[in-house]
């Protein structure tokens, strides 16, 4: 074993167990290492480039279609005002670069746009929310987007509802800064300090809470807020941080600035909206690590179970749905079970695909899983045969084995069905 896998073995698996004070410290860590190796792995970085690109493609549209939005009620500055800040570590440019694109905004008016310029003003939007909701399945292992009347009606909901509710919360924090309240606070030194600190991480505290927002609902998953709220946190902290860092950077670089003339502004404003992206790909990395830590130790390797494993789990999801249905619960879905077993999803998915195509198991409204019938109707034997199976949609092989390797199958199964032949599930769940 490598110095590496021997690294990856104390950290990912040896510290679940480990006391105090090292066992803690070492859980915690497991977060970032998970992290940073879903970064060197470069998928991320390949998804966050193509989404600046997406962006600055789109941005007009989607400042056009958002401030059409606020005209009607009255608040067109506001997204002046996120613009600016979002551009802020681009130091002095950012001033130009958020002119320039308030400028293009300008130009494209309704009159000029006409029907047609509306209709492909629309689709840009969705088509490039529908991109980035491909990546954030991509972080969320998910393979299934949404269908195209969700992807129509939950997209152009959001575009409306999220510049309206914006603006109403810049709108009521811009009145309570300029309240008599905040003037009166404002004349006591210490109070005014406090108050200016509160106005300096406002652009923060938004960009935290847009964060959380698109972790809940971007993904085609359910997305605990408990998870979606420490990704958010975590990744707003970063890109506050790594935009000082950009902007020192960029004031260090004044030559380079002054050799590439107009072009550098073109390329720092890229590169920040590659790192805006980055960033916001690897908190909702963290947002799943938080909610599946049972992928902490394999990031995204293929994984299965093998026969015994299988057979294993699939008899604990059994006895864990039947055990529960007695007791008039019905509480256990996919992502529960995979929780309790401590098995990926990904891994899991086969047995419960395999349990409900036998009918073992049967899927509620909810997703919540039943016995297919009563437990004590259920014999082990036939659980264990249908968790043998191929999972649905693969093909099997039979070959053309020997003779003594098949009487010896032959031999095992006889044996199986004699020492449990006659048991149920509901002896299983007696047996506890």
């Amino acid at each position: 074993m490598s110095t590496l896998e021997r690294l990856q073995e104390e950290l990912f698996h040896k510290s679940r167990s480990m006391p105090r004070p090292w066992g803690p410290v070492l859980r915690i860590l497991r977060y970032p290492a998970a992290i940073a190796r879903e970064w060197l792995e470069g998928e991320i970085s390949v998804r966050a480039m193509s989404l600046a690109y997406t962006t600055l493609l789109s941005l007009v549209p989607l400042m056009v279609f958002s401030f059409a939005i606020l005209k009607g009620i009255g608040a067109r500055t506001d997204l002046h005002f996120i613009l600016q800040e979002f551009f802020r570590p681009l130091g002095s440019a950012s001033e130009q670069v958020t002119q320039t694109v308030l400028t293009f905004v300008n130009n494209m008016r309704g009159g000029v746009l006409g029907s047609i310029g509306l209709v492909f003003l629309t689709y840009t939007v969705i088509s490039t929310v529908q991109k980035v909701e491909a990546g954030f399945n991509f972080v969320w292992r998910v393979h299934r987007q949404r269908t195209l009347t969700r992807r129509f009606t939950e997209y152009l909901s959001v575009m409306i509802i999220g510049p309206i509710l914006l603006a109403l919360a810049l709108g009521l924090l811009g009145s309570a800064l300029h309240s008599p309240a905040a003037r009166w606070l404002d004349s006591i030194t210490p109070l005014a300090w406090v108050i200016t600190a509160l106005a300096r991480l406002l652009p923060y505290v938004i960009v935290t809470v847009v964060f959380t927002f698109m972790y809940v609902f971007v993904p085609n998953t359910r997305v605990e807020l408990r998870a979606a709220l420490i990704g958010g946190v975590t990744a707003g902290v970063v890109w506050a941080l790594v935009g000082q860092i950009f902007t020192a950077v960029l004031l260090y670089s004044s030559r380079m600035m002054v050799v590439y003339t107009g072009i550098a502004i073109v390329l720092a404003t890229l590169i920040w909206v590659y790192l805006s992206w980055l960033i916001l790909l690897l908190g909702a990395e963290l947002a799943f690590y938080v909610q599946f830590p049972q992928y902490l130790p394999h990031g995204r390797e293929t994984l299965t179970l093998d026969g015994r494993a299988r057979e294993r789990i699939g008899l604990s999801v059994m006895y864990l749905v039947a055990r529960d249905y007695r007791r008039g619960s019905i509480r256990w879905n996919a992502a529960r079970l995979a929780a309790e077993l401590d098995v990926p999803g990904v891994a899991l998915s086969p047995v419960l695909a395999i349990l409900e195509q036998t009918g073992m198991l049967v899927a509620t409204e909810k997703e919540s899983f039943l016995p297919g019938r009563d437990p004590h109707a259920i014999l082990i034997c036939a659980i264990i045969e249908a968790l043998r199976a191929p999972p649905p949609g693969r093909s099997t092989l039979t070959g053309r084995p020997l003779d003594p390797a098949c009487a010896l199958v032959a031999q095992i199964d006889t044996a199986l069905r004699r020492d449990l032949g006659g048991h149920t599930l509901d002896d299983l769940i007696g047996a506890d």
